[in-house]
């Protein structure tokens, strides 16, 4: 999702506050230590701990986490081509402030693209994709129960994802997971325990009536739940007001 081109605030850093790479995970090498580092900053995005606009230095987090602000700029990019960071030339890297305007234009498109998937998909999806399916929606209301916020937001939106692989088109999978990309950070942000635990309970809906191959119902029902997620944003979201170093503590 593109941000917003306002000033952001920028954070200070105290890099005792920031996990290692060795707190994490074993380093089996620069591709592992890039994952470590992504994971660390993603989770800080969606359990609400990093504010939209601050600045991810790149010699705090390559000292803190003991890698070379090579691997760390990989890690930022890949980042920025999940929407979650942007990089801007002689200034840095920056947590993505995304614009309400624009996240609800993206809403618009999903719904007129996983309209059209759904129909496709309620007359080809097999008893097998169906079990798969029912399998993500219990992984995701155990991830809500236990209010893992982390796994349960990455898992409400792939059951999108996992609707867009059954038909096995790779050009709709890429085209899904970019809209998804593109509207998750306002959402994840955002979304409340409550929220998170309607939005499973909508999935279970839709995946009734494909199951029942009802067609008009599934997309009557993907759309309310669309809409009822994009009315969750708000113009004025409260974020919490910390550094960097606080939001990236394990």
């Amino acid at each position: 999702m593109s941000a917003s081109r306002k000033n952001p605030r920028l954070a200070k850093v105290d890099a005792d506050a920031l996990p290692t790479v060795g707190q994490a995970c074993v380093d089996d090498g620069e591709s592992s230590s890039t994952e470590v580092i992504v994971a660390a900053v993603t989770r800080a995005i969606v359990e609400h701990r990093l504010q939209p606009g601050a600045k991810l230095v790149e010699q705090t987090i390559g000292d803190r986490f003991g890698v070379s602000r090579t691997i760390v700029r990989q890690a930022l990019i890949r980042l920025s081509q999940l929407k979650l960071v942007r990089l801007e030339p002689a200034r840095g890297a920056f947590v993505a402030k995304p614009s309400i305007i624009e996240a609800r234009e993206v809403f618009a498109v999903r719904r007129m693209v996983e309209s059209q998937m759904l129909r496709e998909l309620v007359d080809k999806a097999r008893p097998l994709d169906i079990k798969r399916l029912k399998a993500h929606l219990k992984a995701e209301r155990d991830a809500v129960s236990r209010i893992d916020v982390a796994t349960r937001t990455k898992l409400l939106f792939d059951f999108h994802v996992r609707l867009a692989e059954v038909l096995g088109n790779h050009v709709l999978i890429e085209l899904i997971q970019e809209l998804v990309s593109r509207c998750s950070l306002i959402t994840l942000m955002y979304q409340s325990s409550d929220d998170a635990g309607a939005s499973n309970a909508e999935h279970v809906d839709i995946l009734r009536a494909i199951e029942a191959r009802d067609a008009d119902e599934a997309i009557r029902l993907m759309d309310e739940h669309l809409n009822t997620v994009e009315h969750q944003l708000t113009e004025h979201p409260r974020v919490p007001q910390l550094t960097l170093a606080d939001a990236l503590r394990p």
